[in-house]
């Protein structure tokens, strides 16, 4: 059986964890153990779950710099990003924790009107295991948004976290060391078998990834009849209007689209400018060129490498493809020798029918693109399949939100970049980039959870007391 490794992107040289991956045999036991476990977890009193959620969110903040210079090593996220993943990562294990003690029943109507005498209630309980796929973009911010919540609400993990994050599932994994019963949570390297295996032994299943995979994934647990959320991704529009400021929208633009080297789901990848673009490309040339690309690990750098070759190569093809149909390359910058860099690309003249318009490349390159009006702007951002993130840019309130109304799109930030994302809100894309309910905030627990009602009745009398 072939290793699997995961090595430093920007040091391809140095193998940061290599393991054997989990068979579906192995798989189907672990799921075993885990479901024996998670009876025991979800009759656990609320502050004994909230407590252990707590105390990961403390170590996590104790090896805050270690951790952080684990996803520098190996997924190449710059060091500055990495830190504030930690952060958030550790805040989102804090707001589950408090969640133990939220309302365990239909928030809109806990306790209904009863048609005979007693109580009609409802009540939410556990799935069991909960199956996770997680990417290796935020090797730590994903994992836990998934498993915190579902070990919140009282459910078992099989995490498998994406091969080229195998050491910060791990690092995911070992937060938890002693603070649940054995066997609850389970990290298990592999490769799509092992996924597939994931999501055939589990109870509720939930993905982030590619929408090829995804669509596989979702497909199965529908099969198997499970509940499944999956993000896949997008191809985000950010929407200038004509009286954006235009040193302030390309300096957010840019930081959008090229920051981690474009390897975000919500990295903007197109942006289209409503009227005149001559004063916002120019804008955005100047404050691509102000990023610096290299090693991720020291603190200037804005641009890291991308993940793998292949990566790489799909960028430049990308590139090439756009220039040979008529687009053109605005960006002339220059990129490490050495490991998996690609400098970031900016483009117009660029059909909006054109693969990289409408087709996730997941690195740094974005297309600009001007339209007359508002509507044919709209128009534009819904021209594609996906419909993750918009980012809306200008001053008239009126403008603005007959943008907002037009646009088909889970998420919408006016004046704020595509990046970023509130854990505590709901999460999730319309068309192809998500199947299934919205992730994070109380979203999730209802997520991991299933609702049941209940009716309880009054005994009726006894003959003892019919008498009386």
């Amino acid at each position: 059986m072939s290793l699997i490794q995961s090595r430093s992107p920007q040091k391809p040289d140095d193998v940061v964890a290599e393991r054997a991956p989990v068979t579906p045999a192995g798989v189907r036991k672990l799921a075993d153990s885990v479901r024996v476990a998670q009876d025991a977890w979800r009759r656990r009193e609320p502050s004994g779950r909230a407590a252990a959620l707590s105390e990961a969110a403390d170590r996590l903040r104790a090896r805050a710099g270690e951790a952080a210079a684990l996803i520098v090593r190996e997924v190449g996220k710059p060091v500055v990003e990495a830190n504030a993943e930690v952060s958030r990562a550790a805040a989102i294990l804090d707001y589950y924790a408090q969640s133990c003690f939220a309302a365990i029943g239909d928030l809109l109507a806990p306790t209904l009107p009863a048609n005979q005498p007693g109580l009609l209630f409802t009540e939410r309980r556990p799935r069991g295991v909960a199956g996770l796929i997680t990417p290796w973009n935020f090797p730590l911010a994903i994992p836990l948004w998934k498993a915190a919540p579902a070990l919140a609400t009282g459910n078992g993990v099989l995490l498998k976290p994406s091969p080229e994050a195998l050491a910060c599932g791990e690092l995911v994994a070992g937060l938890f060391d002693g603070l649940l019963p054995d066997d609850l949570l389970h990290v298990v390297p592999g490769g799509a078998d092992t996924g597939q295996a994931v999501v055939e032994a589990a109870d509720v299943v939930s993905f982030t990834g590619s929408a090829t995979v995804g669509r596989g994934v979702a497909a199965a647990a529908v099969r198997a009849g499970l509940p499944v959320q999956a993000e896949m991704g997008g191809q985000n529009a950010a929407v200038v209007l004509p009286d954006a400021d235009p040193a302030t929208t390309a300096t957010m633009l840019a930081g959008a689209a090229m920051g981690y080297a474009g390897q975000k789901c919500t990295a903007t990848r197109r942006i289209i400018v409503v009227g005149d673009a001559t004063a916002l490309t120019e804008a955005l040339v100047a404050a691509v060129a102000g990023l610096r690309v290299g090693d991720p690990a020291d603190a200037g750098v804005a641009v890291g490498p991308v993940i793998t070759d292949a990566a790489r190569r799909r960028v430049l093809d990308g590139v090439a493809a756009a220039r040979a149909a008529g687009g053109r390359v605005l960006t002339r910058l220059a990129s490490p020798a050495d490991g998996l860099y690609v400098a970031p690309v900016l483009l117009d003249s660029v059909d909006p029918g054109h693969p990289v318009a409408c087709e996730e490349t997941f690195g740094p390159l974005a297309s600009i693109f001007t339209v007359p009006d508002l509507a044919a702007a709209a128009a534009l951002v819904n021209h594609v399949r996906y419909g993750l993130v918009t980012s809306v840019h200008g001053r008239d309130i009126g403008r603005l939100f007959e943008v907002v109304r037009a646009i088909d799109t889970g998420l919408i930030r006016v004046n704020t970049p595509t990046t970023g994302v509130d854990f505590h809100a709901p999460f999730g894309g319309e068309k192809a980039s998500s199947q299934g309910p919205r992730e994070q905030g109380t979203a999730a627990l209802d997520f991991y959870t299933s609702l049941r009602t209940i009716t309880l009745c009054t005994p009726p009398p006894s003959p003892a007391e019919e008498a009386a």
